[in-house]
Parts: structure tokens; C-alpha cells; sequence
């Protein structure tokens, strides 16, 4: 295919993983008002369950794509994310649905992580981050549909027929990627799935300095994520009574945030990743810190408290777009013979550590907005920090 139609496959395949989440996120209050009542901010794991399955997944996906292929992989990984969500839709408890998360999650991580192999396959250097830079900005629609989407499936059929919605989408988008993508690993490159073989390409892929400091810094940018992701919604319907609006506010997030990848795409070439990626977490640690001087000196008038969090928020997101792509191409790049473990043991290790941090600064959640935005602040400081000490 051309490489217009194969940047909007690859997006709708890193989609999977923005519909499964932000679909969800309307749905929230009614979770924690059925399933925990007693314990409302549980219903946050939701997502948080979801992201972890993800992560464990991601650490086999690549090795399965390099020794099978990557057309199998996915194609695997999209039938076990479908059966999982039918089994979320009918788990009568909070802890049968986050299972079903979980593995809804494993699931997921063939389309995400092969998706990123298949690029590298294809692609390398700077014209690999464009490349997924501009696949970025088209994904990033779907964070600004999906609330709409999830709320409007709420009304009409509560908040489980989501997990329909989601078997839906997955199905059509294989149809597209097996009728249209041609399998990239002929079968004399394949490497023989041995445990000899992935342990020796494992310690190769740790053992490049730039690697375990890309892993490092996408786990605290996707932790900045998470978290906010998992308070956003309650933080602007408990703290600023916009939950009725939340689907339109979330929208206009993403679609002020996507315009980062766009800019990516633009500079990356001319400035390079490193110096993207530094410039934009010290930016983020400045601007994380302002608003929190500001917040809690009292600077901002009631009439503009929403507005200046709404503001911030974009601010996370905008980092996002700025530094996952670049981080993805640093890390890939000197490992791009063994391009599926090396996605791997990136997502993996990055996504699984993430959660950890991101998890309980959700929730922490208080009725303000102070440990969130704290918490990002401190994430995005350390993650300049080590952005400083990588080597070129």
C-alpha cells in the first residue's frame, strides 16, 4: 500500500488502545456506582487494569511477530482483545470485569506493539519518528470522539454495551489490515522462538544505554499520562461540576493536543529527537510548577480555576505528542535487526512501570487536583533529568 494509506492502518491500530480507554472514561461514575459504591475511586483501575494487561502483553508480542510474523501476531491479539470484552460485558462484579480488562489489555498489545515493529520494518532514522508522528496526530481523533462516542453508547444501552463498541471497532479494522497489509518478515529472517534466542536479544536491547534511558523516560512520560487520564474525569465533575460536559471538554483537549504530532513531524527532521523531547519535559516542569504556585497562592480568581486547569491538562497531553514518537525512534534505532523484541521489551518495561506510578497518584484523588499535578510535575522533572544524561 502507499505510505498515506499505511500511516492511517497504523493509526487505527494504535486507536485500539485510545478508544479502549477513553470510551471508558464516561462511564465511571455509573462503574463505581454499581460495582463499588463503597470505594468510588476503584472504579478508576478500570483503565489502569487495562494499561497493565497491555504492558505484560507487550513483552511477547514482539518475540511472537519476529519468529511468526507480524500479520499472525496481530491478527491473534485482536481475537483474544474481542472475546475479552464480551466477557466484560457480562461480569456481574468489579473484579470479573478488571480481569476481563487484563486480559483485554493482553489482547491489545499485538496491534500495538507489532504495529510499531512494522513501521521500523519499513522505515528507520527520522523518516520512522515522521512517520509516526503523523500516525499520532490521526489517533489522536479518537481520544476527541471517543468520550462522545462512550456517553452517546451509555444513553442508549448503559455504559456496558461500550465493551461492544470495542469488539466492533477491532473487528473492522483487521478487516482492513488483512485485506490491505502484506506481511514484512519473509520467513528466512524470522528468529526461532528459543528461550537462548530471546534472552540473548533481551540483554542486547538493555545493553544500549540509549535504549534503558528511552525506556526510562517513556515510563514517566506514560505515567504523567495515566495519571492524568485516570483524574481528569473526576477531578472536572467533583472539583468544577463539568461532568455532564466532559465529553465535550475531553474533545477539545485532544484536539488542541494533537496538533503536537503535527509539529513533531515538522521539527523533528530539523531539531532533532533529543533536544525535542528535553525541551519539551523542562517545559512541562516549568509549566506544572507555575500552575501550582499559582493554584495554591490563590492567584487564580474562581472564574478562572477551570479554565486554567483545562489549560494545564492540554499541557500533559501536548507533552505526550511531543515525546512518545521520538523516544519510540531513539530507542528503536540501534536495534533495528531485532526491531520486534526491541518494541517489546520497550513497551513492556515502560507501560508495566508506569502503572505503578500512575496508579496511585490516581488514586490519591482528594476532591483537589494538587496530588495529580504534583505528581506530573515531578514525573516530567525526572525525566528531563535523564533526557540530560543521554548519550547521543
Amino acid at each position: 500500500m502507499g505510505q498515506v494509506e499505511f500511516i492511517g492502518l497504523i493509526a487505527v491500530l494504535f486507536a485500539t488502545i485510545a478508544f479502549s480507554i477513553d470510551a471508558m472514561l464516561p462511564a465511571l461514575p455509573e462503574i463505581a456506582a454499581e460495582l463499588s459504591p463503597e470505594a468510588p475511586n476503584a472504579a478508576q483501575l478500570i483503565l489502569t487494569s487495562f494499561v497493565l494487561g497491555m504492558g505484560i502483553g507487550t513483552l511477547f508480542a514482539g518475540p511472537l511477530s519476529d519468529a511468526f510474523g507480524r500479520r499472525p501476531v496481530i491478527l491473534a491479539g485482536a481475537a483474544l482483545y474481542c472475546v475479552s470484552a464480551l466477557v466484560a460485558y457480562v461480569s456481574p462484579t468489579l473484579e470479573g470485569v478488571l480481569v476481563a480488562r487484563l486480559l483485554q489489555g493482553l489482547g491489545s498489545a499485538g496491534p500495538r506493539v507489532v504495529s510499531l515493529a512494522l513501521v521500523r520494518d519499513l522505515y528507520k532514522g527520522r523518516e520512522m519518528a515522521r512517520v509516526v508522528s503523523f500516525a499520532m496526530m490521526i489517533f489522536t481523533l479518537v481520544p476527541a470522539v471517543a468520550p462522545f462516542i462512550g456517553q452517546g453508547i451509555i444513553w442508549v444501552a448503559g455504559w456496558r454495551g461500550i465493551f461492544l463498541a470495542f469488539v466492533v471497532f477491532s473487528a473492522l479494522s483487521m478487516l482492513w489490515f488483512w485485506l490491505r497489509q502484506p506481511e514484512t518478515v519473509p520467513a528466512t529472517a524470522r528468529r526461532p522462538l528459543r528461550w537462548q534466542v530471546l534472552r540473548a536479544a533481551f540483554v542486547e536491547v538493555l545493553s544500549h544505554r540509549v535504549v534503558v534511558l528511552s525506556i526510562a523516560v517513556q515510563t514517566l512520560v506514560f505515567a504523567c499520562l495515566f495519571a492524568t487520564l485516570s483524574a481528569t474525569q473526576p477531578i472536572l465533575d467533583q472539583v468544577h461540576g463539568e461532568g455532564e460536559r466532559f465529553p465535550l471538554w475531553f474533545a477539545l483537549i485532544a484536539v488542541v493536543s494533537g496538533t503536537a504530532s503535527l509539529i513533531n513531524a515538522r521539527l523533528v527532521v530539523r531539531l532533532g529527537m533529543r533536544r525535542m523531547v528535553t525541551v519539551t519535559l523542562g517545559a512541562q516542569v516549568v509549566f506544572s510548577a507555575v500552575m501550582l504556585a499559582a493554584k495554591a497562592g490563590g492567584v487564580w480568581p474562581p472564574a478562572l480555576a477551570f479554565p486554567a486547569h483545562l489549560l494545564w491538562t492540554t499541557g500533559v497531553f501536548f507533552m505526550v505528542g511531543l515525546t512518545i514518537g521520538n523516544l519510540n525512534a531513539l530507542g528503536l534505532e540501534p536495534v533495528g535487526h531485532i526491531a520486534g523484541m526491541a518494541a517489546s521489551v520497550m513497551g513492556a518495561i515502560a507501560t508495566v512501570a508506569s502503572v505503578v506510578l500512575a496508579a496511585p497518584v490516581g488514586l490519591m484523588f482528594d476532591g483537589t487536583a494538587y496530588p495529580l499535578m504534583g505528581g506530573v510535575a515531578v514525573f516530567a522533572l525526572a525525566g528531563w533529568g535523564l533526557m540530560r544524561v543521554m548519550p547521543r
